[in-house]
């Protein structure tokens, strides 16, 4: 217990400083905005980054709220014994079973990370809970819905999206099971209660007034917010700076071969740090210059793996697991993607 506390407060102290630093070099650029028209804090490459900021800051917010009110409410009112009855002990079946639960609830990646770690505290299987984070931002009836409209002349590219997105979940699960033996989770279990420091009495089991749960939820979600916000905001800080300061015509100009051009669009879907909701309409504006099978790798890779949610990630799991997830990812996405585009898609 003391080691989880003095890990817990290193990653908080990490944390703040990443928060800290973020919000110094905003409060910076607010102010120097004041100065002369033509003065270089008026730079459109400055202008740019500033909006940037702002734009993934509002469109993640939403959805990091879901995240956190729903990792609140199953450590409230879900038990571990619910969560063993509910996820078969078959890995093949708890992967297709997570899969139907990514389809009912919707979460976008920002909200990921905080459910997912929520889960594994109460008793899911590691290769489980990772199943929910690679395809829950993905296969559910938004992203298809938007997908689909996008790409309206060519809707092969929806259903490739997310026949491609339950096969990562399958692919990626199964290999998680094989090769994971340890827990991944910086800290295994809650070291102190939210709602303690708000001087709430915490009941065992999941008993106890309705007014008091509710507490308990509003407690969770408020220390979940504040966890997950501070790398949320320092993950847009380096996505705005990137795409304020690297043009993205001298990125186009690299992508020339088909494995070239697959590589390039991961990458740069990795750096954008799309909402899976809209990642598509962007993807579309780029389909005159490159494959159907990089459009869909830009589409795949943003959603499972980009700069924010690494960020969170790095805050919840151990660094080795943040690699070898990350490897995973890359690399089914970039394969299956020119499979694809060999098989299906020329």
């Amino acid at each position: 217990m003391q080691n989880a506390a003095l890990q817990k407060k290193s990653t908080t102290k990490i944390s703040n400083v990443l928060a800290g630093f973020s919000i110094i070099l905003i409060l910076i650029l607010y102010f120097l905005s004041g100065q002369a028209p033509e003065s270089i804090w008026h730079h459109p490459k400055l202008q740019l980054f500033k909006m940037m900021f702002i734009s993934i800051i509002v469109e993640a917010l939403p959805f990091i709220l879901i995240g956190v009110v729903l990792s609140a409410l199953v450590e409230v009112f879900v038990s571990e014994q619910t969560i063993k009855r509910m996820i078969p002990a078959n890995p093949v079946l708890a992967i297709l079973v997570v899969s139907l639960l990514g389809i009912i609830f919707p979460v976008c990646e920002c909200g990921m990370v905080p459910a997912v770690r929520r889960f594994i505290q109460k008793g899911m299987k590691l290769h489980a809970a990772i199943t929910f984070l690679v395809v829950g931002p993905i296969l559910n009836p938004i992203v298809f819905w938007s997908t689909f409209i996008a790409f309206r002349n060519k809707p092969e590219m929806a259903y490739a999206r997310m026949g491609l997105a339950i096969t990562a979940a399958f692919v990626i699960g199964l290999l998680i099971y094989r090769l994971v033996k340890s827990d991944p989770l910086k800290i295994s279990k809650p070291v102190q209660q939210t709602a303690s420091s708000f001087n709430i009495v915490h009941h065992h089991g999941h008993g106890g007034s309705g007014w008091n749960k509710l507490v308990q939820v509003m407690s969770h979600s408020i220390e979940e917010f504040f966890d997950m916000g501070k790398f949320l905001m320092f993950g847009a800080l380096l996505v705005g700076l990137l795409q304020a300061f690297v043009s993205k015509e001298s990125l186009v100009a690299l992508g020339h071969g088909q494995g070239s051009a697959a590589a390039l669009m991961m990458g740069l879907g990795f750096i954008l740090s799309l909402c899976s909701t809209s990642d598509a309409f962007v993807a579309q504006s780029f389909s005159a210059t490159f494959s159907k099978g990089s459009l869909i790798a830009f589409m795949m890779i943003g959603p499972m793996l980009n700069l924010k949610g690494i960020l969170m990630m790095a805050a919840v799991f151990k660094a080795r697991f943040v690699l070898l997830y990350s490897l995973l990812v890359v690399g089914f996405v970039y394969a299956s993607t020119l499979i694809l585009e060999i098989a299906l898609l020329n």
